[in-house]
């Protein structure tokens, strides 16, 4: 009797861990998929628009009710290449760099003194700028910046 109820709950912990990994938030972070934008859209609680369509790129803006926006770069491969924002707060960084927060902010912390921050990697390049109720930056991995787009789109 004993083995069948520690078997049952054996089952019942493999069962729950399974529900937790298809459950995890997924986010249109950079570098990864653009299909997930949605799902950054509702972590944020924001309006979603598409704001800019090309050849070369498309641009999801998500404006969060703190009037923050976020913009997206999403190449035609589907992959964020670069996000920017701007408003009275700062986004969730962990979130839109995905991969690329430890970097970045790593990076960051090695700095000395206030005012703006850039970090510039082989793999990254990170700027933000502001003061309180007034921030902006961007963030973009140059070697998926779809050719013939300059990175100084990515604002």
């Amino acid at each position: 009797m004993k083995k069948i109820v520690l078997s049952v709950l054996k089952v019942a912990a493999l069962a729950s861990f399974i529900l937790a990994l298809f459950t995890l938030p997924v986010f249109a972070a950079l570098g990864r998929d653009a299909s997930s934008v949605r799902d950054d859209q509702a972590h944020m609680k924001g309006a979603l628009r598409v704001a800019n369509t090309t050849n070369s790129y498309t641009v999801h803006e998500i404006q969060m009710p703190s009037g923050t926006v976020v913009r997206e770069f999403v190449s035609p491969a589907g992959k964020v290449f670069g996000v920017a924002w701007q408003g009275p707060w700062l986004p969730d960084f962990r979130q839109i760099l995905g991969d690329f927060f430890e970097p970045a902010m790593s990076s960051r912390d090695n700095r000395r003194g206030r005012g703006p921050v850039t970090v510039r990697q082989s793999g990254l390049v990170f700027q933000s700028a502001g003061h309180m109720r007034a921030f902006f930056g961007r963030a973009y991995v140059p070697s998926m910046v779809p050719q013939g787009v300059s990175p100084d789109l990515i604002q």
